[in-house]
């Protein structure tokens, strides 16, 4: 290669960096404009979706203070040291097999 070929072959590259670049910002541009959108929306209508979401835990009976009681606490603690205990058992079965 001689040394037009690398000059030239060096402005096509900052063109196409230059136009990625441009293309780059556009398409944050534009994505921008519906982000913004869907914010400014709960912004404004902040109070009537939180009654929506009254309404409907009313509707069907849903409690979002769901707090387990110690039995059930227990349950989900042994179905959890159950399951632990079965992977290891495998894990050391795949390690004696191997």
């Amino acid at each position: 290669m001689n040394v037009n070929e690398i000059i030239n072959n060096y402005k096509l590259l900052e063109e196409e960096l230059q136009k990625t670049k441009d293309e780059l910002i556009q398409t944050k541009e534009h994505l921008n404009i519906y982000t913004m959108k869907n914010k400014k929306y709960y912004e404004n209508n902040k109070t009537e979706h939180k009654q929506r979401v009254k309404e409907y835990q009313q509707k069907t009976n849903y409690k979002s203070d769901y707090k387990p009681t110690p039995e059930q606490k227990k349950e989900y603690n042994k179905r959890e040291y159950l399951k632990r205990k079965e992977k290891l058992k495998k894990g050391n079965e795949e390690k004696n097999e191997n």
